[in-house]
């Protein structure tokens, strides 16, 4: 069992007084908050390491590449990638995604090919496939949910049965539903089909050890911020395979071999998809919260979202007047919930919940296709991590009976 007390020590915004209240951040899966060690660490790296790398030979440089290239390789080991030449850092999920989008998918997608996305994706990973089928006359194909509000797959072994599917797009884990989509057998039934796989991992990478040599998927992305890390950071990965058959995304200084008057040549992965300066102390970061995180440990940390997310759920199931979206207990899903207050918008509900020091998302949750599908234009979202417990649920709960109280 977490010491949750001992962990909420770490975290300093925790000791903030919103309004008077004490602060129960539930906004995790918009972003989680940042550890001493990390925030140490940033600290650090200004004080005693910052230079521009791999441009000069002089001592600050040679210790800001090299913590640079250590970050690249903690991501390859928490991820179990084959080699750091398959880590690109970006600024985050979204850039990752577009990455993909604007250099394998406008180079290999055609007329009349299909890409599969799912209706619970998040905006990130619907805008830049609708971009590359504008572009190249390609076709969107949506798998929905089924009666237990999990992804029905046996329509998507049924959309797959179409040769021209060379892509599914799909998150591994829902940031509104919290569902846990079962990406390993996806992954299997997209491959069998000649189709190539993309994972939103932005979800899934606060919570669940991924290791994509066991998963098999083409590539995979996820933003540092979520997993306690700092903004500004993101990760790819690509398939060891695929590297050298995909072009630069962006242009610029670092990501050449030479340049001549009239044409370029560019370095290997991951060199030429980080144009210009990098986010050097981000990576750092990043690495710094790995070694927080794997401290814990990630199935730790599921396990903790999961108790707290059958906890929450018991109790708000017996409130009448709160709707719950998503599967009714806890099994393969993280520590989000969405829910309505009968009468209530969303907004007011989030907004009133603020005055006693509860941090929770309102509105579409960049999901807006997902919001129709479930006849509602948004929820509320509760999101729960590593350092929330019971008692801050209890208190949340109460929250919600004085907001029905407001509007009755």
């Amino acid at each position: 069992m977490l010491d949750v007390l001992k962990i909420k020590e770490d975290f300093p915004v925790l000791k903030t007084a919103p309004h008077g209240k004490k602060l129960i951040y539930f906004d995790n899966a918009a972003t989680t908050q940042k550890p001493t060690y990390v925030i140490d660490a940033l600290s650090k790296y200004y004080k005693e390491y910052n230079a521009n790398v791999y441009r000069s030979p002089h001592y600050l440089s040679a210790l800001s590449t090299e913590a640079y290239e250590e970050a690249k390789d903690a991501v390859r080991r928490f991820i179990n990638a084959k080699s750091s030449e398959s880590i690109v850092f970006t600024r985050n999920a979204t850039e990752s995604i577009n990455l993909v989008a604007y250099t394998w998918g406008l180079k290999h997608i055609g007329e009349g090919d299909v890409i599969v996305l799912t209706i619970a994706e998040h905006h990130s990973n619907i805008l830049p496939w609708q971009m590359v089928a504008e572009k190249k006359g390609a076709k969107l194909k949506y798998v929905h949910l089924d009666e237990n509000s999990r992804l029905d797959l046996d329509e998507l072994k049924s959309i797959l049965k179409d040769e021209k599917v060379k892509l599914v797009a799909l998150q591994h884990s829902s940031n509104v539903l919290g569902i846990i989509n079962p990406v390993y057998e996806i992954v299997n039934l997209s491959h069998e089909n000649g189709a190539k796989v993309l994972i939103d991992g932005a979800q899934s990478i606060p919570n669940m050890k991924i290791d994509v040599e066991k998963l098999g998927c083409d590539f995979y992305a996820f933003s540092g911020h979520k997993m306690m890390g700092p903004m500004g950071i993101g990760v790819l990965y690509i398939k060891e395979d695929l590297l050298d058959d995909i072009p630069p995304f962006l242009s610029g200084g670092e990501m050449i071999d030479e340049v001549f008057e009239d044409h370029s040549t560019f370095a290997p992965s991951p060199l030429k998809f980080e144009a210009g300066t990098p986010n050097v102390e981000g990576a750092y970061g990043l690495m710094k919260a790995i070694e927080y995180v794997e401290k814990i440990g990630l199935d730790n940390i599921l396990k903790h979202e999961q108790e707290l997310t059958e906890y929450a759920l018991e109790k708000l199931s017996k409130i009448d007047y709160v709707k719950l979206y998503g599967p009714k207990d806890a099994k393969d899903r993280t520590g989000i919930i969405s829910f309505n207050v009968e009468n209530v918008h969303p907004h007011d509900v989030a907004t009133i919940l603020d005055q006693d020091g509860i941090a929770v998302r309102s509105g579409h949750h960049c999901c807006q296709p997902l919001m129709r599908y479930l006849g509602v234009p948004a929820t509320v979202r509760a999101s729960f991590y590593v350092y929330n417990d019971k008692s801050e649920v209890d208190a949340f709960v109460d929250g919600l009976k004085d907001v029905r109280k407001w509007f009755r």
